[in-house]
């Protein structure tokens, strides 16, 4: 006799293996809603190196009535600094006249202190250049507070810091999210490569090219967001990927060398994705 009213169901799936990373700070979220997917020392403060930048260009793209086409002559206080700081430049050459829009670019696909520099310059506020950076490193703060992320301190435009530039790997993730929904920034951060014209000196024109440092662009998925290194931060990742309308955005911080960080990102995504 045949027994009725028993339902069979498929097995349950098993859940992912939370996979292990080498970077000493990692975090994932469903972009949708925030639910964090991996967490890994996500609220431990460590330096973040050049991801610093996503909040230069947050804040540029913060600030009311810009004009990205506006042009900024580029100061040799620029160069300077990236001499004395042995710094990732965009390669900024005196007296060129470089657009706002241009500039972002050079920040987030070469990495460029030297844009970053160019930036702080423009759109902080003061009579002088050590006072205009002050007052765009005091924007870059209060935005921080304004998006929730406490455990977040700049100190500098660049990630180059001067003893007191942390973040953590949810708050980067935050920022990222948040960055994200300006498609000026989405755009230029999924970029590999862009070619510029620009005005020089003279009133001729040059070309720059940039390639993105993110070699994970396109990697199933992945359209941003920004890479960082340093002696403190070791190699840092801010990440963003979408595969089958499902976003997830994350970061790993402090991975041991560029292809330890890629691993580290790689597994995280793939374990996001699957947890969704």
């Amino acid at each position: 006799m045949i027994a009725t009213g028993v339902v069979t169901s498929a097995p349950a799936q098993a859940a992912p293996a939370k996979p292990t990373i080498t970077a000493k700070g990692g975090f994932v979220w469903n972009n949708a809603n925030s639910k964090a997917l991996y967490t890994k020392a996500a609220d431990t403060k460590r330096s973040t190196g050049s991801t610093t930048k996503i909040m230069t260009a947050k804040v540029v793209l913060s600030q009311k009535n810009l004009n990205l086409n506006a042009k900024v002559t580029v100061s040799k206080a620029y160069s300077d600094y990236i001499v004395k700081n042995q710094a990732s430049h965009a390669g900024l050459i005196v007296g060129d006249k470089v657009t706002v829009r241009q500039l972002l670019y050079g920040l987030m696909l070469p990495s460029g202190c030297d844009a970053a520099y160019a930036l702080a310059d423009k759109f902080g506020t003061g009579s002088t250049r050590a006072a205009r950076v002050k007052s765009f490193i005091g924007k870059m703060n209060s935005t921080a507070k304004s998006l929730g992320m406490t455990n977040t301190k700049f100190d500098s435009f660049d990630g180059i810091s001067n003893g007191s530039n942390y973040s953590t790997p949810r708050d980067l993730t935050k920022l990222a999210s948040n960055a994200l929904k300006n498609s000026t920034f989405k755009s230029i951060v999924g970029t590999k490569t862009t070619k510029q014209k620009v005005t020089t000196k003279s009133g001729g024109y040059r070309y720059y090219t940039w390639n993105n440092t993110n070699t994970l662009l396109g990697w199933k998925g992945t359209f941003g967001v920004k890479t960082g290194s340093g002696a403190q931060a070791k190699y840092c990742l801010v990440f963003a990927a979408t595969r089958n309308g499902k976003t997830v955005v994350g970061t790993v911080l402090t991975s041991t060398n560029a292809t330890t960080r890629t691993a580290d990102v790689k597994k995280l995504m793939d374990y996001g994705f699957a947890t969704l």
